[in-house]
């Protein structure tokens, strides 16, 4: 399905972004995982998974040197970069406060960190692609980019949606709009993706409470937001651009 296709997966060892690593590899990408510390043990696991040496490159998506240099190193693997998928979800140790104790400083800090860190990856990546044959772009953002929280699924749980969450995944639903627009006839793609929920180890009545707004299964695995991932790299989607595709079995309606 990918066969020819260099990928590389920003946030590549995270909860979604190792998944998309690993059906992209299973799929007969060359996949390049860009993620901040080699010495992460899911990196490691992941490689162990997948019995492959996928390679890594250490990154900083808020530094405009780091970034480039991910999109440089590329180039000393097989094939040209076809595409990046960017997972990254950069965020400061105060990150995850209910909105009233949110300190003003941190709240600026982590839009800046997650906004700022999609702005330079679909930059650098538009410029690479710009100066190529054109490539392929696609954004991670959330069913909360769109929809008001329901906080009233985490009633009972020290859990919440935090504001800097939802400010961010809805800057980046218009960032890929904005940027197919912008990229008009250089044969850039930039796509993105909404998901669900994810099952990750959330108190059981969180999940319940959660799965009383879905329709069929309930919270998701990381691997059912895969497919859709593999059908904007292939060429089946390749007059599909700008657009926001939800995976959330039906909680947002």
């Amino acid at each position: 399905m990918l066969a020819g296709q260099k990928i590389v997966v920003f946030g590549g060892t995270g909860l979604i972004g190792n998944k998309i690593v690993t059906a992209c590899y299973h799929n007969n990408a060359y996949v390049i995982v860009a993620g901040r510390d080699a010495a992460n043990p899911k990196f490691q696991e992941l490689c162990q998974a997948n019995t492959a040496e996928f390679p890594f490159v250490e990154v900083d998506t808020c530094d405009p040197k780091s970034v480039e240099q991910v999109l440089t190193a590329t180039e000393s693997y097989p094939g040209e970069l076809t595409a990046v998928v960017n997972c990254e979800f950069p965020r400061n140790s105060e990150y995850g406060k209910d909105f009233e104790t949110v300190a003003f400083k941190d709240f600026c800090d982590n839009v800046t960190l997650h906004i700022g860190g999609s702005f330079l990856v679909c930059q650098k990546s538009a410029e690479y692609f710009s100066l190529k044959d054109g490539g392929n772009i696609i954004n991670m953002s959330s069913i909360y980019g769109f929809l008001a929280p329901r906080f009233q699924i985490y009633a009972g749980t020290d859990m919440t949606k935090e504001i800097e969450y939802a400010i961010c995944k809805s800057a980046i639903i218009q960032m890929t709009r904005y940027l197919a627009r912008y990229l008009k006839g250089r044969n850039i793609r930039v796509n993105c993706i909404s998901p669900g929920g994810i099952i990750d180890d959330q108190p059981m009545s969180f999940v319940e409470n959660y799965n009383e707004f879905c329709l069929n299964k309930g919270m998701l695995d990381a691997e059912d937001i895969v497919g859709a991932v593999l059908f904007l790299l292939s060429d089946q989607s390749r007059y599909i651009n700008g657009q926001n595709i939800v995976i959330d079995d039906g909680f947002s309606l």
